[in-house]
């Protein structure tokens, strides 16, 4: 399947499904979108394989929690798709919107990272912010403070 498969910038909505069913247990009942998907600088990406989105990332300039005064964006909403896990194609994904970032002078990213990811961050060169460990107010699940110095 990593033969064909393809990072494109999308629309928000185009997320919305995997969002939903990777990161909010496929409850119809809960919203997926973000207030500042439409907002300047937001950027969302999919993974596409065989015609389907399976994986989905989101980035908006937002100051950073850790180092303020850097030029930083949040990565919120990464998700892959079951079916895809361990392959290798988040990672994909995650390089390249950090490539992009970079390429265009942002100088970090951050995330509240779900404690069940840690170590693929990790294994992609991100750093954990001690004492930062909460739950999520919308998943109720522990998450950590992350960032990848670009």
């Amino acid at each position: 399947m990593a033969e064909d498969f393809q990072i494109h910038r999308v629309a928000s909505t185009e997320l919305h499904d995997l969002r939903r069913r990777v990161l909010r247990n496929n409850d119809p009942a809960i919203d997926v979108g973000d207030p500042r998907d439409d907002h300047e600088g937001a950027e969302h990406y999919a993974g596409v394989a065989n015609g389907q989105v399976v994986v989905c990332a989101s980035v908006y300039p937002s100051a950073s929690p850790i180092h303020p005064e850097l030029v930083t964006y949040q990565l919120r909403y990464m998700a892959t798709d079951f079916s895809v896990q361990g392959r290798g194609l988040g990672a994909q994904v995650l390089t390249a919107i950090c490539d992009s970032l970079r390429a265009r002078g942002v100088q970090e990213v951050w995330a509240n990272g779900r404690d069940s990811a840690l170590g693929f961050y990790q294994r992609l060169g991100w750093q954990l912010v001690e004492g930062s460990e909460h739950l999520s107010p919308y998943t109720q699940l522990p998450h950590t403070v992350i960032f990848n110095s670009l």
